[in-house]
């Protein structure tokens, strides 16, 4: 069985590459994404068509992790996920709820809590849209 540490190293690893195939390959069609309090992305199309934009338009992602707590099936993730975008740093301070499926490796809900207000307003300044 695999640690959730470990699906969130992997993880972690497939955004620093922005292989969106290695991104995607985390996630089924029971998978959801939530920037709350926004909906609910679910399943692989609408969890793709969330993180296409972003990774197709950086050169290079980082999230980086400020504290992680782990239970059996479970993570809290504090972070700062950073994306450059015209070799211009753009970052975001998020907490991340994660619960997986250990069996098959998968990320099954992601609830993150984030100002998306204040990420629009940063990427709008830079005349970019997400």
């Amino acid at each position: 069985m695999i640690k959730p540490v470990e699906i969130v190293e992997s993880f972690l690893h497939a955004l620093s590459i922005r292989d969106m195939g290695l991104i995607m390959s985390f996630f089924n069609e029971e998978s959801s994404w939530q920037n709350i309090p926004h909906p609910s992305s679910k399943g692989i199309e609408e969890i793709a068509l969330m993180f296409s934009p972003i990774i197709n338009k950086s050169s290079k992602v980082q999230w980086d992790i400020l504290n992680a707590s782990y239970e059996e099936n479970r993570a809290w993730l504090e972070r700062v996920d950073r994306f450059w975008i015209d070799n211009i740093e753009y970052s975001v301070q998020c907490n991340g709820v994660f619960e997986f499926d250990l069996l098959n490796g998968k990320i099954i809900t992601v609830r993150d809590y984030v100002d998306l207000g204040e990420w629009r307003e940063r990427l709008s300044k830079s005349q970019l849209t997400t």
